[in-house]
């Protein structure tokens, strides 16, 4: 039998801290899936469930974008997979009668682990102006409610509708038609607060948002970098194509202010050996210093350029643009500021340029340790420099791999979720459907708060996620959704953002990707795109969670239907019906989808076109790879300060928390840990279990703080500091974001540490 909800919050103030692991899976993990898979849904449905996962006639999991290769294992899912599969496929209800013992100043007072366990939403809920609980709504009444309040707004451009990266490629393809249909380009989503940097790098470089590897890459390849990624817990199934890669010959660096259990020893659960032995993965650690990544790889591409056949000159020359500029820059490179900057030895560097140069393909890995950063988007257009330098674009083995967090994040995107969409993509829509796209850039989600602030946006519509818990500056936030007319929330569980509403509010429960999908067309899937751009099918195996869900689709095409009314020509009901027809209709206006419904029917679905990987054609406003060639920048740190990047525990999923430990990291029962140097926490003066208050320090002189942090000494890079979000999401100023991309810094606050009055 699964377990019952917590009634009451666990306890965090006196986390157990040991020693952090070395290896990551293995029988603990095995073990730790079983123990939630089973509080979760019982035996019987754990076994049902788990075996469909990520399977070709199976459902995608809701977890990382991390692809499938075409052979798959039975049990084709990881640790963190199976917690996020068993957390949708959960036993556990909320029904009315929750809503009506919690006010919503109950549920603003728990945390977001108490919340997330209550289990699935049944039915639709409404906060009515000046209520203090959410009551129970029809449908009927719901659409009602957005529409009345999308009518009065005096411009579209007051509306906002934000999408998560679990959206599905037609409930995203269909938001999005309706929000320009509507008449604004307010789109902002999940990618914006992640891989936006790696987006407007590689796009302006190679002409292509999208990495350009697959897996057969990865196990090809003769050198793998690794930097500013965790997959141990993040992406745990890249453990296993790095383990193959490593089979093969391949060599790995990774370049990480932490060390990372993953990234040292992978005890694959798939052999009897991995489970013993485990495989070594990494040949270099790089523990480098927050935000000296650029620094790192302009001084490499220095070494390269000088060293004697080094670069693939044929290639600069037929492929590239801009070289002469880029390598006067990378000449001036100077060791003792890529030192400072880097915290790393010459010796450390000096053995990187040598595998670099071993290496005739090679691939570089990153994720959000690189995205979050002031500079992040000139340090991965150095990465892109640091790949053409050697030809390392193109070819079998090589190539850049931006590692997606969430399932569909990348698919959303192409399906137009995006605040600054491509004139070409608003023609192909504007044609297919009879309408007039708006022009003008709507925004992303650090100006979406902006707006709501500053009374420029009234109404928040959300599909999935959980934006208060996911976004920066939480005082800031807060009071900016509390500004709202309307906060609306399509949801599969509850979290914070449910409990910071406008004066009136919507919980609008859908449909998960474990849930049978049956309208009135018969039953139905959904598609979604993968870190590598594959798009394949997803079909849900179990009875929903209530007879009152609905689809992500048919939620979006039924608030069309009473937002624009009977004017609309676009066949909203039909795409109720049967998604066949909106998979029609994206094979018309996005590139690469040609036949959508006969392609997506092949098991394991199809590749999206990828001009730089296919052809080593370049899609730029030059015609060519671009190398640019931007000053070197790194974090300024005062006397005294810590440089702290927020991150995951391995009890985590974004926001979603599944319990209160962080295992490789040797941390149980709490969440406010904050991991320091053990010489910085000596001179700073606090001893291993002493509580701290973490302060930012920004330019607008606004104290942020985030108070009862236990001091935890672990071996991250001098000066440098991590802890949980989104826990210190308080510490993120809603201005201090990446250049060009607008992504929130949160892998670079400067704070000071205070002592706490927590014992």
């Amino acid at each position: 039998m699964a377990a019952k909800p917590p009634t009451g919050d666990p306890v965090q103030d006196a986390p157990q801290v040991t020693a952090p692991h070395h290896a990551a899976a293995g029988l603990p993990a095995i073990g730790h899936t079983l123990q939630i898979a089973q509080q979760q849904m019982g035996v019987v449905r754990t076994a049902r469930t788990l075996l469909k996962v990520n399977q070709k006639g199976g459902f995608d999991c809701p977890g990382c974008a991390w692809p499938e290769g075409d052979k798959r294992h039975t049990a084709e899912f990881c640790e963190n997979g199976a917690k996020a599969v068993a957390e949708e496929a959960t036993l556990r209800r909320v029904t009315p009668a929750f809503f009506a013992e919690h006010p919503v100043a109950d549920l603003a007072s728990r945390s977001g682990y108490w919340l997330g366990q209550q289990g699935r939403i049944t039915e639709p809920m409404l906060l009515p102006e000046g209520g203090d609980r959410y009551e129970p709504v029809s449908w009927e009444r719901a659409f009602e409610v957005i529409a009345e309040e999308l009518r009065a707004l005096d411009s579209p451009d007051e509306a906002l509708f934000y999408t998560s990266g679990r959206t599905s490629n037609e409930a995203a393809f269909l938001l999005q038609l309706f929000a320009r249909a509507y008449g604004t380009n307010n789109l902002p989503d999940c990618s914006n607060m992640c891989h936006e940097s790696s987006g407007s790098a590689l796009s302006e470089t190679i002409g292509i948002g999208k990495g350009s590897v697959s897996l057969d890459d990865m196990h090809q390849a003769d050198l793998i970098i690794v930097a500013g990624q965790n997959p141990g817990t993040n992406h745990p199934r890249m453990l296993s194509a790095l383990e193959k890669a490593k089979a093969a010959g391949a060599k790995i660096i990774s370049v990480n202010p932490l060390p990372e259990a993953g990234l040292a020893r992978f005890k694959n659960p798939q052999t009897p050996q991995g489970m013993l032995r485990g495989a070594a993965l990494t040949d270099l650690f790089l523990q480098i210093r927050i935000g000296g990544d650029q620094a790192l790889f302009r001084l490499l591409n220095k070494l390269i350029i000088e060293t004697e056949g080094a670069t693939d000159e044929l290639f600069i020359r037929e492929h590239t643009h801009g070289y002469e500029e880029f390598a006067a820059a990378a000449r001036a490179a100077d060791w003792d500021a890529t030192l400072t900057a880097t915290g790393l030895s010459r010796t450390d560097i000096e053995q990187a340029l040598a595998m670099v140069l071993a290496s005739k393909r090679t691939i570089v890995c990153w994720a959000m340790g690189l995205t979050q950063h002031k500079h992040s988007v000139p340090t991965i257009r150095e990465v892109v420099n640091f790949l053409l330098l050697r030809g390392n674009i193109g070819r079998t083995g090589a190539g850049v791999c931006p590692v997606r967090g969430h399932s569909n994040v990348q698919g959303d995107r192409t399906m137009g979720i995006f605040e600054r969409p491509d004139p070409a993509f608003l023609d192909a829509l504007d044609k297919e459907f009879g309408i007039t796209s708006p022009r003008h850039h709507g925004f992303d989600v650090v100006r979406a708060i902006e707006a709501l602030r500053d009374g420029k946006a009234k109404v928040f519509f959300a599909m999935g996620g959980n934006f208060v818990g996911a976004t920066p500056d939480t005082d800031v936030t807060e009071a900016a959704m509390r500004r709202a007319s309307l906060t609306v929330h399509v949801s599969t569980k509850l979290n914070r953002s449910h409990a910071v509403t406008g004066s009136r509010a919507l919980i609008l429960p859908t449909l998960g990707r474990t849930d049978k999908d049956v309208q009135a067309g018969g039953k139905q899937f959904v598609t979604v795109e993968d870190s590598m751009g594959l798009v394949h099918a997803s079909r849900g195996n179990l009875a929903p969670a209530g007879p009152r869900l609905l689809s992500e689709p048919a939620i979006v095409a039924r608030m069309a239907r009473a937002v624009l009314g009977a004017e609309s020509a676009i066949g909203w009901e039909e795409f109720e019906k049967d998604y066949a027809t909106i998979r029609d209709r994206i094979s018309r206006v996005v590139p690469g989808f040609e036949d959508f419904n006969t392609r997506i029917a092949a098991p394991g679905g199809f590749a999206l076109p990828h001009a730089p990987r296919d052809e080593r054609r370049f899609p730029t406003a030059t015609g060519k790879a671009n190398f640019t060639a931007a000053p070197v920048e790194h974090p300024e740190l005062p006397e005294g300060r810590l440089l702290l990047q927020t991150m995951r525990s391995h009890d985590q999923y974004n926001t979603t928390i599944y319990g209160l430990d962080d295992r490789y990291r040797g941390i149980k029962g709490g969440r406010r840990v904050v991991l320091v140097n053990p010489d910085d926490a000596r001179e700073l003066g606090f001893a291993e279990g002493s509580y701290a208050d973490l302060v930012s320090e920004w330019k607008d002189g606004v104290e942020r703080r985030a108070p009862g942090f236990r001091v935890v000494h672990y071996p991250t890079t001098r000066g440098c500091a991590a802890a949980y979000y989104p826990e210190t999401n308080v510490l993120v100023p809603l201005d201090a974001t990446a250049d060009v991309s607008n992504t929130p810094t949160s892998k670079s606050l400067v704070v000071r540490l205070e002592q706490s009055a927590t014992a």
